[in-house]
């Protein structure tokens, strides 16, 4: 099984999300994502089989992963670069931090069940298109900047990748819900 853990979209964020960036970009360089499998990975773990997707499990659910908290995505970036992007992305105007914090968490819980922690910084954002070849995209990320879109971050969701035509299905397998205020 390919496996991830992302922090998953609510509904009306993800409409809400979808309308602007259908305002302000039209046309999406490259292969755009479809809204529906919007998320923010939080660590893709590859291929495991199904016993250490139990381990998974209960290492995320026996762990401290904070409080509930705010977050907005807003503005457009590119990777590696905008001068020869690869991937179009939203990132996070507000809840950077809280986001860390999470992230962090979810390394240490994997650590304890032999997953080495994730030797480049997490840079947390959505993926809006895939570009290949790579393309020229500053004139998108330069011009105006996508309007904040506000949620709750109060979950962190263990999905299930399956690659096939019509590119890959995401499926949720489990939830681990942060402690209520």
């Amino acid at each position: 099984m390919r496996v991830f853990l992302a922090v998953s979209l609510d509904e009306e964020t993800r409409h809400r999300l979808a309308h602007l960036v259908s305002l302000r970009l039209p046309e999406v360089p490259g292969r755009p994502v479809p809204p529906d499998k919007w998320h923010l990975t939080l660590r893709f773990l590859g291929e495991v089989d199904e016993a250490m997707v139990e381990r998974i499990r209960h290492a995320v659910d026996d762990a401290d992963l904070g409080e509930a908290f705010p977050m907005a995505w807003g503005g457009l970036g590119a990777f590696p670069r905008a001068s020869r992007a690869s991937v179009l992305w939203v990132g996070v105007a507000r809840g950077a931090e809280a986001l860390d914090a999470l992230d962090e968490s979810v390394d240490d819980a994997l650590e304890t069940v032999g997953f080495e922690a994730e030797d480049r910084p997490f840079q947390p954002h959505l993926t809006l298109a895939r570009l290949r070849p790579p393309e020229d995209i500053r004139s998108v990320v330069r011009g105006e900047p996508l309007p904040e879109v506000a949620m709750r971050v109060d979950r962190v969701t263990l999905y299930e990748s399956r690659l096939g035509a019509g590119g890959a299905k995401y499926e949720a397998l489990d939830e681990f819900e942060l402690s209520r205020k």
